[in-house]
């Protein structure tokens, strides 16, 4: 006798393992700086910005006890959110380092 409903969740956890493992692969590295500006890269393609027209920012929120920091960077009126996971990195340390290559 098999077990249909575990076997469908099973599928579905494979799948979404799979599809997040792709788009973490594809989509990597999402933020790339230096001293003329950055560069973002996300689904749909990259967008390079120069120093004078961002606002780079660090939002920290604490949930379920936990404290959580995400980088903003904020490009008149596009808003990119990155957290641990998009950078690699801890948000905190991403922004020291985007403080120092900023003329």
């Amino acid at each position: 006798m098999s077990d249909r409903a575990g076997t469908v969740l099973f599928t579905v956890a494979a799948v979404a393992l799979i599809a997040l493992s792709l788009h973490g692969l594809l989509v990597r590295p999402r933020l790339t700086a230096d001293p003329r500006g950055l560069r973002i890269r996300t689904t749909t393609g990259k967008r390079d910005l120069h120093w004078p027209e961002v606002d780079v920012r660090l939002r920290t929120s604490r949930r379920l006890g936990r404290d959580s920091a995400t980088l903003e960077i904020e490009a008149g009126e596009a808003l990119f959110v990155f957290g641990w996971l998009e950078l690699g990195e801890d948000p905190r340390d991403v922004l020291e380092t985007l403080s120092g290559l900023r003329p």
